[in-house]
């Protein structure tokens, strides 16, 4: 038998400034996994969080 499929999803957040910035700090993209409740938040999160990349704390988007 399937386990039964949970409201309760993981998602990866990736940095938008991170593709546009040449000015970084380092090389790469900045990326964090969490999860989210698909019944409550039906769209796209975003949060802001800190890139180490960027040296700052930006707005990191859901990804596919």
């Amino acid at each position: 038998m399937a386990a039964k499929k949970g409201v309760r999803i993981i998602i990866t957040l990736e940095c938008t400034e991170c593709r546009t910035n040449t000015d970084k700090r380092s090389p790469g993209v900045s990326r964090y996994t969490t999860s989210k409740n698909r019944r409550n938040t039906t769209g796209r999160m975003e949060i802001k969080k800190f890139c180490p990349h960027c040296n700052t704390h930006t707005i990191h988007k859901e990804i596919k």
